[in-house]
């Protein structure tokens, strides 16, 4: 049986730029890689239509074409990865493992069960970075310890990038790049796939799945947007953001291709990217706040937890146009514009009391591009218990942000087209007693901090 060195792919579907199959095609064995439809995590999703998995699936069938050009091929497995892995070892002759860094608790967990089942092997499993810029601690205060507060972190972030400059060869001095943004050439090495007959992909219908009609975003994002990103970013009813995150959340494009296009046109557009890799540290860093806040004493507040309110927040029901629009936005389409989302999720634990973990929660049911990193830290951030230097009492007006972000209520009117009428509810709160009654909760709650 031939020896081989095994790429298993997770977050970052595509062959191009690809940190830990560029280290694996240069390893001495042919390259067979591996993706695995995870069990754990499809048992749990109760939409047999979910888009997520739709796209997951098209995207391992384009790798898997793109493979079968080369000669080679991807192997596909379901099930639960642990015994996927007792299966793949029996069948393959694996003389070492390489994949990229996932941060998640979960994921660490899974990762940490496959090494153990490997090292019993004496199978090397070999991890590098490729999601994020910079991860884990690269990115630290003086005394070595994580950023928790965003503004510094980017300065250091944005220091760091630019500490190796690297010229191309035959470049001119505008033309230097960073070292952190050099891409991996994997194609110098496509020689090194190993060889085979083309592998069986499970089909959806195999895994209690089929193919979702909802339209998913662009890879192709154009120049003109994200030089104007800055001015349009903020306004709902305008085609003004890039819509990229369900690929940099399976990653089939290139985090460090985006940044250095975001770092020659536009500041606003690299500072939501280096917004993904302070989440992700966060996480890294501060695991707790996967379940919990991350300033625990925010946990002793004593949430309404109303289910019909929830459930009017969840419809978009509410009575304030712009939370609804957002959230029939997010229930029709899986994408919700990154300003309402913070406005939704402020309501949500503000106006109404709701614990933020039930709108993370259906945040990560709903949303096409959910990442944990980031959807918690958003979430944390809306509800004043996380990384957010800002007081407590920052409590956002809905109709003070309608007035800003959208006046003349084009969003509101392509997604609630009733409001105005007599069809359309009433405010299911007022908004200055939902704010003293937010403040007296969270005053007692913090009493004493």
């Amino acid at each position: 049986m031939q020896a081989l060195t095994l790429f298993w792919f997770r977050r970052d579907l595509r062959l191009q730029d690809n940190a830990g199959l560029y280290h694996a095609l240069k390893s001495k064995f042919p390259v067979l890689p591996l993706f695995i439809f995870d069990a754990d995590i499809l048992d749990k999703l109760d939409d047999p239509q979910d888009a997520r998995v739709s796209f997951l699936h098209q995207s391992i069938q384009h790798l898997h074409e793109e493979l079968q050009a080369l000669g080679s091929s991807i192997l596909v497995r379901y099930g639960k990865p642990s015994e996927v892995w007792a299966q793949v070892l029996e069948e393959f002759a694996i003389a070492e493992v390489y994949t990229n860094h996932d941060y998640e608790p979960t994921a660490i967990q899974r990762d940490e069960q496959v090494k153990a089942m490997l090292a019993e092997r004496y199978i090397p499993f070999h991890g590098f970075k490729d999601q994020v810029i910079f991860e884990k601690l690269e990115v630290t205060k003086a005394d070595g310890k994580p950023y928790t507060v965003f503004t510094p972190y980017s300065r250091m972030w944005k220091n760091k990038l630019n500490s190796r400059m690297e010229m191309p060869d035959g470049a001119g001095e505008e033309e230097a790049v960073s070292f952190y943004l050099k891409p991996y050439p994997c194609e110098k090495h496509y020689a090194n796939f190993h060889q085979i007959e083309p592998l069986p992909v499970p089909a959806l219908s195999a895994m209690g799945f089929h193919a979702s009609t909802v339209e998913i975003p662009s890879s192709n994002v154009s120049r003109g947007l994200i030089k104007t990103y800055d001015k349009t970013r903020d306004f709902p009813y305008l085609l003004g953001t890039s819509r990229l995150g369900i690929h940099f959340r399976f990653g089939t494009i290139s985090i460090r291709e985006k940044a250095r296009r975001a770092q020659e046109l536009n500041e606003t557009f690299l500072n939501e990217l280096i917004w993904r890799d302070f989440y992700a540290q966060i996480l890294t860093n501060f695991p707790h706040v996967a379940k919990g806040s991350f300033r625990p004493e925010y946990d002793r507040i004593e949430w309404r937890n109303d289910e019909k309110e929830f459930e009017k927040w969840c419809t978009g029901k509410t009575g304030y146009p712009i939370v609804d629009a957002a959230m029939r936005e997010l229930n029709s389409t899986g994408f919700m514009h990154n300003r309402v989302r913070m406005i939704t999720a402020s309501f949500l634990t503000k106006h109404l009391l709701i614990d933020w973990r039930w709108g993370e929660a259906y945040f990560a049911k709903k949303l096409l591009d959910f990442d944990l990193a980031s959807n918690n830290g958003g979430w944390q951030w809306a509800a004043g218990c996380g990384t957010d230097a800002a007081p407590y009492f920052r409590v956002f007006s809905p109709a003070a942000q309608q007035e800003k972000f959208d006046p003349e209520y084009k969003y509101v009117r392509k997604w609630v087209p009733e409001y105005g009428t007599a069809a359309y509810p009433k405010p299911m709160v007022d908004h200055k007693f939902a704010r003293e009654r937010c403040l007296e909760v969270y005053k007692i709650a913090l009493k004493g901090v």
